[in-house]
């Protein structure tokens, strides 16, 4: 019987590296997909799993790239049983008014734009076939405001409505729509965001392992919403729910404002 196949993007560190893992131990054949180079070195690795790998070094943040990661998924002749729609970036470390727009920018391409683009190919083929899992990864930002990294995590609560209201359109037509809503995780996150210089930058994090492993028991599952990681990402996400606007955004800028700012 032919293995099912899986496309995780962002696979080459982090999460999306922990959750291609899972797939593959899981018999699951890969198409792995990241912009670093470093996504070679993991091919090697989950070939280890016996499993068939299908790698692409690519930028989603472009439309073209998305569409070439299609065409590559496409010419395997293949229905994907699963896809991890992971590849983010963050930006932040310090306010709107100080950040440099092109980052910004490019963020929300890769975020938002290439998400969007991406699910609206890989779905089609997934109604059509009656089956398949989508699992985006967002985050516990999303549940609040954001200071200090306030584009973030709007790209971040996008990408849980956008999953949330999908999940509603493609209810009973075979399709399962799972968000991952991960704390903070020890990943290059918070240094490539210029965000070490604060409280949640400096504090305890999560092992991506255990975010992916409870992120994929969720997809397989069908779930709605996977908050993963620690017991304090779970009780911030329930607290979110009852505490006004001000107060959430309150919290979550005494965590993620730089540390020398804070102290001035």
């Amino acid at each position: 019987m032919a293995k099912k196949l899986a496309v995780i993007t962002g696979a080459s560190s982090g999460i999306g590296y922990e959750l291609a893992k899972q797939f593959a131990q899981n018999g699951y054949d890969i198409f792995i997909t990241s912009e670093s180079p470093g996504i070679y070195n993991a091919e090697l690795e989950f070939r280890e799993f016996g499993t068939q790998v299908h790698v692409l070094e690519m930028d989603l943040r472009d439309s073209e790239g998305v569409e070439l990661l299609y065409s590559r998924i496409k010419a395997l002749n293949r229905p994907i049983d699963a896809i991890a729609i992971n590849a983010g970036v963050g930006v932040g470390g310090a306010s709107f008014s100080k950040t440099e727009l092109h980052r910004e920018i490019d963020m929300v391409k890769l975020n938002v734009i290439s998400t969007i683009h991406l699910t609206k190919l890989v779905l089609n083929d997934m109604l059509a076939q009656k089956s398949g899992k989508i699992l985006f990864t967002s985050s516990v930002a999303a549940l609040m405001p954001g200071p200090y990294e306030s584009v973030y995590a709007g790209t971040k609560s996008f990408i849980l409505s956008f999953a949330e209201a999908l999940r509603y359109e493609v209810q009973d037509k075979g399709v399962t729509i799972t968000a991952l809503l991960p704390g903070p995780t020890e990943t290059g996150f918070f240094r490539r965001a210029c965000m070490e210089d604060t409280i949640v930058g400096k504090s305890k994090k999560d092992h991506p392992a255990r975010v992916a492993e409870q992120g994929f028991a969720a997809l397989m599952r069908g779930d709605d919403i996977c908050v993963a990681g620690s017991m304090m990402n779970k009780l911030q996400s329930f607290t979110a729910r009852f505490l006004s606007y001000s107060a959430v955004t309150r919290m979550h800028g005494s965590m993620s404002k730089p540390t020398k700012a804070a102290n001035r």
